[in-house]
């Protein structure tokens, strides 16, 4: 099995040793494996962006994999990360194995595709526009109306999103979007998305489609940090989440799926749940980032690495949950800008209900919040608990007792 990037440790290694738990793994990657090995039967580096880092180096990654299936039969490829999904979707299709063809990843990977297809369809979505001027973006806000939220069209994790409450906040908020979406993919860096603003709690469903057949497995309620940006902040999946019997969602997600040509892969979709129903934020081609399908294998037992090697094999999936309990987490932002001096977590036994609490980041380095950076946190905390009251209780007992010292930055001008 074919894995294209590993990530970051922190975030993704449950993931590699699930899937190494299901297939003999291959990993490409661009600098030879270290805390990987112990779930990988080799690796191969390649350089694998190019373009000033922002495009992925797809002849490379493919050099790699046909050096490797030389020796080895190839009954696979994925990736976790939103960057590769159309450099794995490539080699799918170039070895003829299962997974998301070309086709049906960029049109989750474009998200001003995603946003023309799902309006065609009569799918619920927000009024959008795809612009590329500042004038332009201030025409399109005019015909929706304010408050309207800017966005690349080609970031995942919310890097510059940002929110334009009215007429003075649009230029920040284009400026925003469009340097974010100009560090990004080539492909995906031409225009700044301006659409309308959808009011509601929302949340995150980690899905697999096989052979066109949609089927969900998790469902995450997302907690937002302060406006005007859209950092996500935590996470809670409840494995017994009353939506996961929510009929009307998921034949919306369904359709979505159909009309995106997305047959086969694994997806998390974002929704807003919103006063005329569920309204389709955007639908990544890959597993859910922040640790979320991590809270999903310990509210329910699935285990998200090993799906994602069954979908990516042809395999039919065990999406049966062996419990159900709520998971969270809790991702710690510093009050301003600031280089770090020292992190102090709590242990578990100090709260009840907290499974870890990790610092992210080691002294001496640069946190700073947005615009500035994006998904700059310096620790979280995970709590489970039976109840998602209770649970989310525990998170903000844990989170408080996080301390940061830090040394302000002195603002740039």
């Amino acid at each position: 099995m074919i894995v294209i990037g590993s990530g970051r440790r922190l975030y993704r290694q449950y993931l590699l040793e699930g899937a190494a738990g299901r297939r003999p793994l291959w990993l490409i990657d661009e600098v030879p494996a270290t805390w990987q090995r112990p779930f990988v039967v080799g690796d191969s580096a390649v350089a694998m962006l190019d373009h000033d880092r922002s495009d992925p180096d797809e002849q490379g990654i493919a050099d790699a994999t046909v050096a490797v299936s030389r020796n080895r039969p190839i009954s696979g490829v994925f990736t976790y990360d939103e960057g590769l999904v159309m450099a794995a979707a490539r080699l799918a299709e170039r070895f003829g194995l299962p997974g998301a063809t070309v086709a049906g990843a960029d049109a989750c990977r474009d998200k001003s595709r995603t946003r023309a297809a799902l309006t065609a369809a009569g799918l619920p979505q927000p009024r959008f526009e795809l612009v590329h001027t500042l004038t332009e973006a201030a025409a399109a806000a005019g015909r929706f109306g304010y408050p309207v939220v800017l966005k690349p069209r080609g970031l995942g994790a919310s890097m510059g999103v940002v929110r334009a409450a009215g007429e003075a906040e649009l230029a920040t908020a284009f400026g925003v979007a469009d340097r974010a979406g100009s560090g990004g993919p080539s492909s995906y860096a031409d225009g700044v998305l301006v659409e309308e603003l959808v009011a509601g709690p929302e949340i995150s469903v980690d899905g697999t489609v096989r052979s066109g057949e949609y089927r969900p497995f998790f469902v995450a309620r997302k907690q937002l940090g302060p406006e005007p940006y859209f950092e996500e902040v935590g996470h809670t999946v409840n494995g017994a989440d009353p939506l996961l019997r929510d009929a009307a969602l998921w034949c919306v997600l369904a359709e979505a799926h159909r009309v995106l040509g997305f047959r086969d892969g694994i997806t998390h979709t974002e929704v807003r749940l919103s006063d005329r129903g569920p309204v389709i934020i955007e639908v990544n081609a890959r597993l859910g980032g922040d640790l979320i399908p991590y809270l999903g294998q310990l509210a329910t037992g699935i285990e998200p690495g090993r799906v994602a090697v069954d979908v990516a094999t042809g395999t039919e999936p065990d999406l049966q949950p062996i419990r159900q309990t709520c998971a969270g987490i809790r991702f710690l932002y510093p009050p301003e800008d600031c280089r770090v001096v020292d992190i102090s977590v709590p242990s578990p036994d100090e709260v009840p209900g907290l499974l870890t609490a990790r610092a992210m980041v080691e002294p001496g380095a640069t946190v700073q919040l947005p615009p500035r950076a994006h998904i700059d946190r310096y620790a979280y905390v995970i709590c489970v608990d039976d109840d998602p009251a209770t649970c989310a209780r525990r998170l903000d007992e844990a989170a408080a007792l996080v301390s940061l010292t830090y040394e302000a930055l002195v603002p740039a001008p």
